[in-house]
């Protein structure tokens, strides 16, 4: 797509300075952003924090579905609000027009009015909570209430500091917090300054007054006095990112201010034996695949190495079952190692991994991967010739990825921590028994979030909980991994608990 896409809108009544657009490429896209100065952040922010009051007097339902009624505009097929969505996202996001409609489809559910009701409610007991005094939570109507009454109350501003990983998420973000009825300035990533600018222009639509407590800009990562003059009137800073990222913004912050981190996380799956009987096995391979490609392996919730157990039905002889020994139908020359000659048989975790290789294949076709930066195609070259050496030196280690296509898939025997990379790569490695992988998880305990599973049967819970005691913070079927509900616990936290405050109150 060509022509141009401003990056930022403001209040009525606030101007951007008089200097001249920046600018970055994406594709024939020109994406404009203004040449911001601290000092007017600075002002933007005291003038967000400035409707407070006005927007605490609103009722919470009111709030509400002026948010959900933006986010349908997003979700709907008719509107041509969506349709520009489709076509801007491809060459902002580097996402292939399939998956970007994918991945819209994906979080324009979490913006729903039933999805937002049902976070409000999970959270603070019900959505009117926020419009004055009740009993705590937990406490039914006409019980003898224990005093203090309470009143969770939203931040006076909330400054929201996003990744561009993932298309979407600058939307939830800035959706939490205007719905504890926070004034917010939203700082996009470059990957999502699409889906943020369009929710508040059609909020603005939807809207006016609710509009006026929203400010959408993006700057170049990295701009340190930029950051100190957005965070410096707020109440609640809430940074995405790597861990570097969210360690500056965190020391940038006022002791005054609440911080929330969502700092670097990874995500892994795990294959038990039960999911590998041969009428479940592809199956289970096309959930995960389809786990895997979502979001081009970008997102938190992407898994980077799935462990699978051994003893299962998948046992393999000759061929390579993905494809015989010309491998999956596209895949070609690059289907490394397996398939090209008689092979013994194979266990479990190497079955899976041929058959995982063909779903992604397979899956290509349909959701094909966008584009990779220079640095990231190289990352994976590298990945792919690495394993090949090791695969011809003898090692137990098979490699077979899509030649053009970034999807690789890497059998290796090792059982070492969990190592990332872009694109379609994912390692799948084999593990004895499932009581092996919270040892396995150990060293990047603090960075684990989701885990995809297929198969644990009735060991599901007892494994689930040592995982959230080791650090995950959601257990999950490898169907749901790519999209949490919005009333997850992001990370561990609450998403609305985490930027209100509670005062009580005993009457006289």
């Amino acid at each position: 797509m060509s022509g141009t896409f401003d990056a930022f809108v403001l209040p009525r009544g606030i101007e951007p300075p008089p200097r001249p657009c920046r600018s970055f490429g994406a594709g024939a896209l020109e994406v404009r952003f203004g040449d911001w100065d601290p000092g007017w952040v600075a002002g933007l922010a005291v003038a967000l924090a400035a409707r407070s009051m006005e927007l605490a007097a609103r009722g919470a339902a009111a709030v509400l579905e002026s948010l959900a009624r933006a986010g349908e505009r997003l979700g709907d097929p008719r509107d041509p609000m969506r349709r520009q969505a489709l076509e801007l996202l491809p060459p902002t996001s580097g996402l292939s027009p399939a998956m970007a409609m994918a991945v819209l489809d994906g979080m324009a559910v979490g913006w729903r009015e039933e999805e937002l009701r049902g976070l409000v409610e999970a959270e603070l007991g019900c959505v009117d909570r926020l419009d004055g005094f009740g009993a705590p939570v937990g406490v039914q109507h006409g019980q003898a209430s224990p005093s203090p009454l309470c009143l969770p109350v939203g931040p006076r501003l909330c400054v929201q500091i996003v990744s561009g990983s993932v298309p979407g998420v600058g939307v939830s973000a800035l959706v939490r917090s205007l719905l504890v009825k926070g004034p917010t300035l939203l700082k996009t990533g470059r990957g999502d300054v699409v889906l943020p600018v369009l929710f508040a222009r059609a909020l603005r639509e939807v809207d006016p007054e609710l509009a006026d407590a929203l400010a959408v800009i993006y700057w170049p990562g990295g701009s340190a006095r930029l950051e100190e003059a957005a965070i410096g009137p707020a109440d609640v800073v809430v940074a995405y990112g790597s861990d570097e990222t969210v360690r500056a913004v965190r020391d940038r912050t006022p002791v005054t201010a609440r911080f929330v981190a969502y700092h670097h996380r990874l995500s892994v799956g795990v294959v038990g034996r039960e999911a590998l009987a041969e009428h479940r096995l592809d199956r289970t391979a096309s959930e995960v695949a389809r786990a895997v490609a979502l979001f081009d392996q970008r997102g938190c919730v992407s898994p980077q190495v799935v462990w699978v157990e051994e003893g299962g039905g998948a046992v393999e002889g000759a061929l390579g079952a993905a494809g015989g020994a010309e491998g999956p139908a596209g895949a070609g020359e690059a289907w490394g190692s397996a398939g090209r000659a008689q092979v013994p048989a194979a266990p479990s975790a190497r079955v899976f991994a041929r058959r995982l290789a063909g779903a992604l294949q397979e899956l290509e076709g349909r959701l094909p991967g966008g584009a990779l930066e220079v640095e990231e195609g190289s990352a994976v070259q590298q990945l792919r010739g690495t394993a090949e050496l090791m695969a011809a030196s003898g090692s137990a280690v098979e490699v077979i990825h899509g030649g053009g296509s970034s999807w690789t898939v890497v059998y290796e025997a090792e059982t070492g921590p969990p190592q990332a990379c872009v694109g379609r790569v994912v390692r799948v490695r084999p593990l004895a028994s499932l009581d092996e992988l919270p040892q396995v998880l150990e060293p990047v305990r603090h960075h684990l979030q989701t885990v995809g599973t297929a198969g644990l049967g009735a060991r599901a819970d007892a494994l689930a909980a040592e995982l959230g005691r080791l650090g995950a913070s959601r257990v999950v079927p490898f169907a749901s991994v790519a999209f949490p509900p919005a009333r997850w616990h992001h990370d561990g936290g609450r998403p609305l608990g985490d930027l209100v405050r509670w005062v009580d109150l005993e009457r006289e």
